[in-house]
């Protein structure tokens, strides 16, 4: 007995004497880790286990990725085997506005899991493209329509014309000889209709990439001409540019947002809004007399009401303009009950394919969702989502509406922006909620984050106590402004490429990184129209 208690003092004291010499040794030493072992730990650390997670039975069998695996390969075999080079009738360019691969990835987890596609994401044949404009590594809207519609670089702030045209130029601007021509003019010299549809302003720098021509994006009325100093006579507003120059004053399909571009200050619209035009022009009045003067029936509609009722079998020429400004963001249609009152994208879209194909010569079209990129620069990353489910809906509506043997579908964005997906989030947990690591100071962070933006001042830093405390904040409210590393009242765009995803004839020429001003080089060869087409490409 006496023996056992010597024994268990001896080993007493050499335990204490090890855990001495361990505390004056340095951490990595003292748990038998490399310095290389313990920087691994910092930067890539284990959780616990979320408890609201559960695998999938079948994703922890290897059999079950390697069939995965072996339907994508026989899809890719398949597509290639035979690829489509059909000429193709119809064109529709489906435009993301600043929707980044982080924010298509963004989406797939908003859908329920990282697992899932955003239906563009099935088509067959996907690239990159650079968005740089001439005079700037981060583009705006504006230069990328220029590049992505008629095949041109063009300085930042400027739309349908070249980079001799600098930003407000209204000299330059207004010289003919740099403007450019765009596909939509390609498609209506080679006997197709054309068409736009966005949810942000008609006048809105994407939309009027399609028949504009102009040395400064934000000149939408002639007061913000001469409000530049220049004049609005010499330099055309975009407004007036649709209703009167020769490519929007064809266009067959005409749908978004922006009435109080048209109109006088002295006038109202339908729901009572104001115009903002100071020249005494009520130009939708213009836009129907013109349709009616050359013997056409040309419908404009305010409402989802009279989209609806409109006959699209007997209408030549739709204008809908459905709010003052830009249409709401998808999501908020619902949550402020507008739903039944002015069109979704489906519904714009749907109404605009059905009327454009009754062309037999076919019809070039032009979809944006305007309003992911003003969510993204709101620090808005819920409403961003919502509006990329709801364009992913219309671009499956639109193949469902047409043959993949004759129509074209090509999907991308203009640019990026400065959101990310951070932390280490468990698989399936809500995008918007907070990651389950907690940063230096002990305080959560939000797994959606942006570079910069409003969000740094709503949620992310205060003057008076340091980075907030979003633990008991509903980060998954459709107004919250998610974190920002560096205050600024818009977040910025990012500079970095974009995702294109083509179906239809010609798919397969979208593979690769290139420039994003060949995205309308490659749709024109594939409609053989313009100057890409076949028969002068070697001229």
């Amino acid at each position: 007995m006496q023996k056992t208690f010597v024994l268990h003092t001896l080993c007493a004291l050499l335990a204490l004497v090890a855990l001495v010499s361990s505390a004056a040794q340095p951490p990595n030493v003292r748990m038998g880790l490399t310095e290389e072992q313990e920087i691994g730990g910092v930067q890539h650390p284990r959780l616990l286990p979320s408890r609201d997670f559960v695998a999938l039975d079948e994703e922890l069998e290897t059999r079950f990725w390697h069939d995965k695996a072996q339907t994508i390969l026989a899809d890719k075999l398949a597509s290639h085997q035979k690829l489509n080079e059909n000429r193709a009738k119809n064109v529709i360019m489906f435009l993301g506005d600043g929707m980044s691969v982080h924010t298509i990835a963004a989406t797939r987890a908003f859908l329920g899991d990282s697992n899932k596609q955003v239906y563009f994401e099935k088509f067959p044949y996907l690239g990159l493209s650079k968005t740089y404009a001439v005079n700037e590594r981060t583009p705006d809207s504006a230069s990328t329509a220029t590049a992505y519609l008629s095949g041109v670089k063009a300085n930042y702030g400027t739309i349908g014309v070249n980079a001799q045209v600098e930003r407000a130029d209204c000299v330059r601007g207004a010289d003919a000889s740099t403007h450019t021509q765009s596909i939509a003019q390609w498609a209506q010299e080679a006997g197709k209709w054309a068409g736009l549809v966005t949810t942000a302003r008609v006048t809105h720098a994407s939309p009027a990439g399609v028949y504009a021509h102009t040395a400064e994006r934000n000149w939408e009325h002639d007061g913000l001409i001469t409000d530049s100093g220049c004049s609005s006579e010499l330099n055309m507003d975009t407004a007036r540019q649709l209703v009167e120059w020769s490519v929007g004053r064809d266009l067959r399909v005409i749908m978004g947002g922006g009435r109080s571009y048209f109109r006088d200050q002295t006038m109202h619209d339908e729901e009572g809004n104001g115009g903002l035009r100071n020249d005494g022009r009520d130009l939708i009045k213009d836009w129907q007399e013109d349709k009616s003067n050359r013997g056409a029936k040309g419908e404009y509609v305010w409402s989802l009401k009279g989209l609806q009722e409109t006959d699209l079998n007997k209408t030549d020429y739709l204008l809908g303009l459905f709010d003052a400004s830009h249409l709401p963001y998808h999501g908020d249609r619902k949550r402020s009950h507008l739903e039944y009152a002015e069109p979704s994208l489906s519904d714009m879209t749907e109404s605009a394919i059905k009327l454009l194909r009754r062309n037999d010569e076919g019809y070039f079209l032009f979809v944006e969702s305007g309003r992911i990129d003003m969510a993204h620069h709101a620090t808005l990353a819920h409403k961003a989502l919502e509006d990329t489910e709801q364009f992913a809906a219309a671009i499956k509506l639109a193949r469902d509406l047409t043959n993949q043997e004759d129509t074209l579908i090509v999907v991308t964005s203009d640019h990026s922006h400065t959101m990310s997906i951070n932390g280490y989030p468990y698989r399936r947990q809500n995008i918007f909620s907070l990651a389950p690591n907690l940063a230096e100071d002990e305080l959560p962070f939000t797994i959606l984050s942006y570079a910069n933006g409003p969000g740094n001042a709503a949620n992310t830093y205060s003057s008076s106590s340091g980075r907030v405390d979003l633990s008991h904040v509903d980060t998954t409210s459709a107004d919250f402004r998610f974190q920002a590393t560096v205050p600024l009242s818009s977040e910025t765009h990012g500079a970095e490429d974009v995702a294109v995803f083509a179906s239809g004839p010609y798919e397969h020429l979208f593979t690769g990184n290139y420039e994003q001003s060949s995205i309308p080089a490659m749709m024109a060869f594939a409609a053989n129209m313009g100057p890409f087409s076949k028969d002068k490409l070697n001229e």
